[in-house]
């Protein structure tokens, strides 16, 4: 796991979620998928215009349920694993060097297509070009 410097904290809302820089935040069943996910903040500080940039990691076998992107346009990047993103209802395969572009105002879904294995990816956040 990554190891942040302690004297380095962050509060970051992601999708009404808080994250702190350090200890990952664990979340089970996000937007009411199923499983574990870990969410580590990557950006220590303002770095316009992005907004966050996070590190994720979902359980074998898990998914995070449909939610929407509501306050900033973003993109997953996938890192590991074998996964699918589902956007405004299209399925789009979410692997090592996929990149899944979400507007903002679309609904994203993910899932772990591994039982076995974690599928990690990063998001990142932006402000709206517009």
């Amino acid at each position: 796991m990554r190891q942040w410097p302690s004297q380095t904290s962050l509060k970051l809302y992601a999708s009404g979620v808080s994250i702190e820089k350090g200890d990952p935040s664990v979340q089970l069943d996000l937007f009411g998928g199923h499983g574990e996910v870990q969410v580590w903040n990557l950006l220590p500080q303002a770095a316009g215009p992005f907004t966050a940039v996070l590190s994720c990691t979902l359980s074998p076998g898990g998914s995070v349920g449909r939610h929407l992107q509501e306050h900033f346009p973003e993109l997953v990047i996938g890192v590991e694993g074998e996964g699918e993103a589902s956007i405004d209802g299209q399925a789009a395969r979410l692997a090592p060097g996929d990149v899944v572009y979400l507007p903002l105002g679309s609904v994203l879904a993910l899932k772990n297509r591994s039982n076995d294995a974690p599928l990690r990816y990063l998001i990142v956040k932006a402000l709206n070009p517009s």
